[in-house]
C-alpha cells in the first residue's frame, strides 16, 4: 500500500469502544500496526483477534490514562513489539454532563484526570521517543465543546476540551518540524461518551441530542486523512459534526 499509513505504528488510547475502536479497525485495514490501550482488556483482545483475522497486526495493553506509568508502559510495549511509534492518538475521554449546581466535584476531577492529564501523560511518554526518532505525530481528540462552551451542563467538560486544544497548539509550536500535532474536534458522534454522566436528567437530554450522531468511523477517516499527509504537512485541526448539528 502507498497510502503513507501502511506499516506505521499507531498507538491508540481509549481503544476499547467508540472512536478508538473504529479508528483502530480503519487504520489496520489501511496497513497500520495498531497498539491498543484501554482498561477493558477483554474488549481490546477481541478487537486484536478481529484485526489479526483480517490479516492485520495489533497489540493490546491494559492502560488507564490517569496513570503516567501505565501510559509509559503502553508506549514501551509498542516499541518492544514493533520497534518504533509513528503516531499517538490521545483519544480516551469522559463526558460527565451535569449542571454546575449539582456540584459533582468527583466527576469534575475525573474529567480533568482523563481528558487533560491523560493527554499530558501521552505527551510525556511519547515526546522523548519522537525526539529520538526524529519524527512522530500527536493526534489529540478534543471536541466542538472545546470551541464553544457546551452550557448548561457541559461547562467543565468544555473546560477540559479547551485545555486539550491549548495544549495541542502549544505543543505544535514547541516541537513542530519533525513532529506533527493534530487536534480532532468532533461534534455528536455515536459512541459510549454520552453515557458518562451520573445526572439522570442530563443523560436523558443527551440521548435526544445524540439521535443525530454520525458514525464513529467518520472520525476514523478524518484521523486517517491527517496521518496520510506527507511528513512536511501538518493538519493542525479538523472539526467535524453532523450536517444538522448547529452547535
Amino acid at each position: 500500500m502507498s497510502n503513507n499509513i501502511s506499516n506505521k505504528v499507531v498507538v491508540i488510547t481509549g481503544a476499547s469502544s467508540g472512536l478508538g475502536e473504529a479508528t483502530a479497525r480503519h487504520l489496520a485495514s489501511l496497513g497500520a500496526k495498531v497498539v491498543l490501550g484501554a482498561r477493558r482488556v477483554e474488549r481490546l483482545q477481541s478487537l486484536v483477534a478481529e484485526i489479526e483475522a483480517a490479516g492485520g497486526e495489533a497489540l493490546a495493553i491494559a492502560t488507564d490514562v490517569t496513570s503516567a506509568s501505565q501510559v509509559a508502559n503502553l508506549i514501551d510495549g509498542a516499541v518492544q513489539r514493533f520497534g518504533r511509534v509513528d503516531v499517538l492518538l490521545n483519544n480516551a475521554g469522559l463526558m460527565a454532563i451535569a449542571p454546575m449546581d449539582e456540584v459533582k466535584v468527583d466527576e469534575w476531577s475525573r474529567m480533568f484526570d482523563i481528558n487533560v492529564m491523560g493527554v499530558l501523560h501521552g505527551v510525556a511518554a511519547a515526546l522523548p521517543l519522537f525526539r529520538k526518532q526524529g519524527s512522530g505525530h500527536f493526534i489529540n481528540v478534543a471536541s466542538v465543546a472545546g470551541i464553544k462552551v457546551f452550557s448548561p451542563g457541559g461547562t467543565v467538560y468544555s473546560a477540559t476540551k479547551f485545555a486539550v486544544r491549548a495544549i495541542s497548539e502549544g505543543l505544535r509550536h514547541e516541537v513542530g518540524g519533525a513532529i506533527r500535532t493534530t487536534v480532532i474536534s468532533p461534534g455528536a458522534v455515536d459512541s459510549e461518551l454520552k453515557h458518562g454522566s451520573s445526572h439522570q436528567e442530563s443523560t436523558q437530554t443527551l440521548g435526544e441530542f445524540y439521535k443525530m450522531a454520525i458514525p464513529a468511523d467518520s472520525v476514523a477517516r478524518a484521523i486517517a486523512y491527517a496521518i496520510e499527509q506527507p511528513a512536511d504537512v501538518d493538519i493542525s485541526e479538523v472539526v467535524l459534526r453532523p450536517t444538522v448539528q448547529d452547535f
